[in-house]
C-alpha cells in the first residue's frame, strides 16, 4: 500500500510542478483535436457523435484542453486530475475560453463518483501512469449503460520511442509504463463494443527530425506538445507520412510498433 501511495505522491508532485510552468494563454484546444498531428483525437471524434448535453468526465485532465474542447461542443464536463495544480490550470483555461467546467481532484484508480454516472469518460495519457486494469474497471463502473469510454495511450513496443523515453527522463515520471497493445483485449472483456486504431509509425520521422536535425533538447521541450504547437509547419509532412502508415499497419504485427493507440468502447 505504501508503494502505491508513494507513487501517487510522485505523480502528483511532478504534475503540480509542471502545471506551475504552463502558459494557458498559449494553448490552442482546437488544434489538439482537429489538427493533422492529433490523429488519436480525430479518430475519437469520428466515433462519439453529438456531445450536446452529455455528462462527461475528463479523467487525467491535465491543463484542461480536453474539457474545454468538449465544453465548447456542449458537454457538461468534470475535469479530474490527481494534481490540484493541473485542475487549477484547467479552470484557468476554461475561463480564458469562456466555458464552464467543474474541477475535481480525482485518483483514476478510485474515482470518487457513484456507479452509472457519466455518458462519456475521456482518458488520454493517464492509464500508463497508474494501474491500467484497476482504472479501466473504475471507468467502466462510473459509465452509464450504453456510455462511451474514449482512451488513448502510448504503446511500449517501438524501439525508437523507447530510446526517446530513456533520453527524455526530465519530462517523464519514473513510474510511467506505456501499454502493451494487448490492453485492447482487456477492454474487450469488459465492454460490449470496442473500436481502436494505432498511430505514428512512419510519422515518427517528425520526432526524429526534432532530435537529429533540429536539435531540440527532449528534456527541455516535450515533443508530444511541440507537435501541436507547430502543427501548421508539420502538416504537409505529417499527412504524407500518414498515408504510408496506412499501408504499414496492414502488414501483420506492425500496428503494435505505433507510438499510440486510441480506443472507443461502449458499455
Amino acid at each position: 500500500m505504501k508503494s502505491i501511495e508513494e507513487q501517487l505522491d510522485r505523480e502528483k508532485n511532478f504534475h503540480d510542478h509542471w502545471a506551475s510552468t504552463i502558459d494557458v494563454e498559449s494553448i490552442d484546444v482546437d488544434v489538439m483535436f482537429e489538427g493533422s498531428t492529433a490523429p488519436e483525437n480525430r479518430f475519437i471524434l469520428s466515433k462519439i457523435g453529438d456531445l450536446k448535453g452529455k455528462y462527461m468526465l475528463d479523467l487525467g485532465c491535465g491543463a484542461g484542453e480536453n474539457s474545454v474542447y468538449f465544453a465548447r461542443k456542449g458537454a457538461q464536463c468534470v475535469a479530474g486530475d490527481l494534481s490540484s495544480g493541473m485542475v487549477k490550470a484547467a479552470k484557468c483555461l476554461a475561463k480564458q475560453y469562456g466555458v464552464k467546467i467543474v474541477g475535481r481532484t480525482i485518483n483514476a484508480m478510485e474515482i470518487d463518483f457513484p456507479d452509472d454516472k457519466f455518458d462519456i469518460v475521456y482518458a488520454s495519457n493517464i492509464l500508463h501512469h497508474v494501474d491500467p486494469e484497476r482504472s479501466l474497471h473504475e471507468i467502466h463502473r462510473v459509465l452509464k449503460p450504453g456510455g462511451i469510454a474514449c482512451m488513448w495511450e502510448p504503446l511500449k513496443h517501438n524501439p525508437i520511442i523507447n530510446i526517446y523515453r530513456q533520453i527524455a527522463t526530465e519530462v517523464r515520471t519514473k513510474d510511467e509504463h506505456p501499454l502493451d497493445i494487448r490492453f485492447v483485449n482487456m477492454v474487450s472483456s469488459l465492454f460490449n463494443e470496442v473500436e481502436y486504431d494505432t498511430f505514428w509509425i512512419a510519422t515518427l520521422w517528425i520526432l526524429l527530425r526534432f532530435y537529429l536535425i533540429e536539435r531540440v533538447n527532449p528534456n527541455k521541450e516535450r515533443y508530444w506538445k511541440k507537435i501541436y504547437k507547430e502543427e501548421l509547419r508539420l502538416r504537409k509532412t505529417y499527412y504524407r507520412l500518414e498515408k504510408l502508415d496506412y499501408f504499414i499497419k496492414k502488414i501483420p504485427f506492425m500496428e503494435k510498433f505505433a507510438w499510440t493507440i486510441a480506443i472507443v468502447a461502449r458499455k
